[in-house]
Parts: structure tokens; C-alpha cells; sequence
């Protein structure tokens, strides 16, 4: 299938107000390029409940900091383009920095209380930076749904977030997290990796792993899980914990009690790579309380 690509917002919006959608949705995934099996079930899962499915594919300056990987980000558009005809994608938007933020200077989105922990303690305007270019894509595209992975779970509660708060007439739609054979979560990221580094970095999932069964035995405390989970992370010399905490599924806010289910988030760097990862954890009904 030949998938039509557009590098202007014009382009795209006279090409999407001349099809025939008729009364099946308008689907989007947007992405940063560089795509992957992850990218490939979020559009699978888009191509089956829309008739016209369009993946955007940005690399958005705004969200990386001064000192992240802006310039060394994978960037391979032809490969992405076959991917997507692969997939049969009905069309590609690429737009350049300059078609995106003509001005240089955007108008910015403030974002809730959903960016404060986690990746927005360690990584200032991060948020904003998506909020602000994933509204922007909405307002071209006009999407009746958009796709977003579950492995990047602030970045979705803060985007339903933007969503419900400016009536967006858009569903958020979550796709699971795609993993490899040994449970590694499958990002672009993974390929900054040494060949000793991609060794070690499975690690993460299994210390989520250890936290999750603490939960679904019986921990109310989230300092047991969490400790837990550090030990795990701890006899892998080369992997430094920037952080691990037990949250409320909704606003990603750390817990005080597990009464409920809630997610156990983590992010870690080995060598240069930073890599994040969750899990969603049940409670069971026995509870196991620190002792004293």
C-alpha cells in the first residue's frame, strides 16, 4: 500500500478534507520516528477501529533539555515510510521544526500536576514540550482518536489530562507496552545501547517484576516494594536508579498507602541511555505492613 506523505499542515488538511471517512473515526499516532514494534501495535491497533489512520512523525525539540540527545536522535524517514506502507498507514505527516513553530517562539501549554514527579522532576519542560506539540497535531489533524503506549504513562496522563481540561474532541486511546523476549520494553532508545549495556538493562523490568509480586502479596506500604525493587537494581554496577516510586494510576502521584491499584514506576540510566518503564499492580485482599 503506497502511503501518502505530507510535510506541510495545509497539504495534510486539504488531503484529509477531501477523503470519504464516512462514519468510521479518524485515528492518529503520533511519534518521534525512529519506529518500532511499539509504533507498530499502536497503529495495528488504530487501522482496526478507524477507517483512515495517520501517523505524524516529529522529533520535537521542546521536549528534549539542553543536555539530552536533540541532535544524535535516530532520524531514518525513508525506513519509517516503508514501515508504515508495511502497516497500511493511509498517511504520513512529517512536518519540519519550521512548519511546526514558524514563529520560533510557540505559545506553550501549561501542563497539570501530572508532569510534577517522575520524568518532570528530572527532566523541566519536558512535559510542556509534548503537551504543547501533541495539541498542535491535534489541531491539524483533528483526530477523533489518538494512540499513545503505556510505557510512556505520565506522558499519557498528562496528555488526557490537556485533553479532558480544554474539551479536546479527541478519545485517548492506551496501547499496551511491547517488550522483547526477555522483557525488555521495546523504545528507540534501546539501539544507544552497548552490547553489554542491552545485557543488563532487562534488570529494570525484572526489579518491576519483584515489586508487583511484593504488592500482590500483601505490601500496603510502598517502602517494601520500592526497597525491594532497589535491591534488584542494586547488584547491576553499571545502572544508576534516578528514580522508583509506587503512584496512583491517574495523576501519577506517589501513594502513601497502597489501598488500591496503582502503578510502580521507575526510570534508570546505564552508560549515557536513560530508560523508563512501569507496571500496573493489583493488591491482593491479605495486607503485610511494615514491621517495626
Amino acid at each position: 500500500m503506497t502511503v501518502e506523505a505530507f510535510r506541510s499542515a495545509r497539504e495534510l488538511r486539504t488531503y484529509l478534507d477531501s477523503s470519504p471517512f464516512g462514519d468510521k473515526p479518524l485515528g492518529l499516532v503520533p511519534t518521534m520516528g525512529a519506529l518500532h514494534e511499539g509504533h507498530g501495535s499502536l497503529i495495528q491497533l488504530a487501522r482496526e477501529e478507524c477507517g483512515t489512520v495517520i501517523v505524524s512523525l516529529f522529533v520535537n525539540s521542546l521536549q528534549f533539555g539542553p543536555t539530552e540527545d536533540l541532535r544524535n536522535y535516530p532520524r531514518r524517514f525513508d525506513a519509517d515510510l516503508l514501515f508504515c506502507e508495511r502497516r497500511s498507514v493511509d498517511a504520513l505527516f512529517a512536518p519540519s521544526e519550521e512548519e511546526m513553530y514558524p514563529s520560533g517562539t510557540p505559545t506553550l501549554v501549561e501542563v497539570g500536576p501530572e508532569a510534577e514527579g517522575l520524568c518532570g522532576a528530572s527532566r523541566p519542560g519536558h512535559f510542556q514540550g509534548v503537551a504543547t506539540t501533541v495539541l498542535k497535531l491535534f489541531n491539524i489533524v483533528r483526530p477523533d482518536r489518538a494512540y499513545f503506549g503505556e510505557k510512556d504513562m505520565q506522558q499519557l496522563a498528562v496528555i488526557s489530562r490537556m485533553a479532558r481540561d480544554m474539551n479536546l474532541s479527541v478519545d485517548i486511546v492506551t496501547g499496551p507496552t511491547q517488550r522483547d523476549p526477555d522483557g525488555m520494553a521495546i523504545s528507540s532508545r534501546n539501539e544507544y545501547l552497548s552490547t553489554e549495556e542491552r545485557q543488563i538493562a532487562p534488570v529494570l523490568y525484572r526489579a518491576l517484576r519483584v515489586a508487583r509480586q511484593r504488592i500482590g502479596d500483601g505490601d500496603r506500604d510502598p517502602l517494601l516494594p520500592k526497597n525491594a525493587a532497589l535491591k534488584v537494581l542494586e547488584f547491576e554496577p553499571l545502572v544508576r536508579v534516578e528514580y522508583i516510586e509506587i503512584v496512583n494510576p491517574e495523576d501519577m502521584r506517589a501513594v502513601d498507602e497502597i489501598a488500591g491499584p496503582v502503578r510502580v514506576a521507575a526510570a534508570i540510566r546505564i552508560g549515557d541511555t536513560r530508560l523508563i518503564d512501569n507496571v500496573l499492580c493489583e493488591p491482593s485482599n491479605k495486607s503485610r505492613r511494615r514491621r517495626k
